[in-house]
């Protein structure tokens, strides 16, 4: 096993270490699972060096594998219920707890688990069962850009998670619609992952179509805490000189005006955002060297 994680300042509640072992071993038992899986997600924050303890255990993650795997017939027709929910979202915090931990994130991506995940990203359905799964699925993946850790980017940009997140971004809750405009920021914020997303015009307008609804929603329905996510996509995409240009004809009106002001007049590093990104699309046009992509309705 791995020694606990020292350095934090926080003192931690005492944690019976003989029990946390025997819910991991609990966890491999059919019989015992369901309870082993709520207790040990409920003591996640409170054990540092649980991810490798999971990890390292023998047969442990192939049980939280399987606890996934075993619920793909209830997505599609979608007859989840809540407590199928509840027991696969446990497994899923204990998974999105080794995806956080620096000693076990690399092998994680390595066995390729959060392909296990994309099922439940790809489901449309808004009852509560179905949010709560999606919304976790999300929070393992938020978990691993968290870390601007290059292996980490350059392995969702081989998967789907873009379009699986512009999808939420469009039509989810709004709170999974946070993690997701999260994930996406997080992938821009990279170099690689703005260079992938501004390769082509046709990546390039999806984002930009999908950024312009949520300003067209968020102009209705104001959230403060999803506009900061979608303000700094946008202020990103213009770093790039392509998209600075296509965004100079797209961007949302909404945010040019005081559609925001009332929603922004607390947050001052959105307002501080979304002055810069106003400023980059005033700058001088893209270099002659750089053709601008086709201009892009919002709408």
């Amino acid at each position: 096993m791995s020694a606990p994680v020292t350095g934090s300042t926080t003192p931690l509640p005492t944690v019976d270490r003989e029990q946390v072992y025997q819910w991991i071993a609990e966890i491999t038992n059919p019989k015992t699972r369901d309870n082993a899986l709520l207790e040990l997600s409920k003591k996640r924050e409170v054990v540092p060096d649980l991810a490798p303890m999971l990890w390292h255990s023998f047969g442990t993650i192939g049980a939280l594998l399987l606890e996934i795997v075993q619920i793909y017939p209830n997505i599609n027709p979608p007859v989840l219920t809540a407590q199928q929910s509840n027991r696969v979202c446990n497994a899923l915090a204990l998974l999105q707890c080794v995806a956080s931990h620096p000693d076990t994130r690399s092998a994680f991506l390595q066995a390729n688990i959060p392909m296990f995940l994309y099922p439940f990203l790809h489901t449309v359905s808004k009852t509560r069962p179905f949010e709560y799964l999606r919304l976790t699925s999300l929070g393992v993946i938020g978990a691993l850009v968290k870390t601007d850790e290059q292996e980490v980017i350059n392995f969702l940009l081989s998967t789907e998670i873009i379009p699986l997140c512009l999808r939420i971004m469009e039509s989810g809750s709004e709170l999974s619609k946070t993690v997701a405009t999260f994930i996406l920021q997080k992938i821009l914020l990279d170099d690689t992952g703005l260079g992938y997303i501004c390769q082509t015009y046709e990546r390039f307008s999806h984002v930009a179509m999908i950024l312009g609804k949520m300003v067209l929603a968020l102009a209705k329905d104001q959230s403060a805490r999803l506009l900061k996510h979608v303000v700094r996509c946008y202020l990103r995409l213009s770093d790039n000189p392509r998209a600075r240009e296509a965004l100079r004809q797209c961007l949302p009106d909404q945010l040019r005006d005081n559609t925001f002001a009332n929603c922004l007049k607390d947050d001052k590093s959105t307002k501080h955002w979304l002055t810069q990104l106003l400023k980059n699309l005033e700058a001088t046009p893209v270099d002659p060297r750089f053709p601008a992509m086709t201009p892009l309705s919002a709408s």
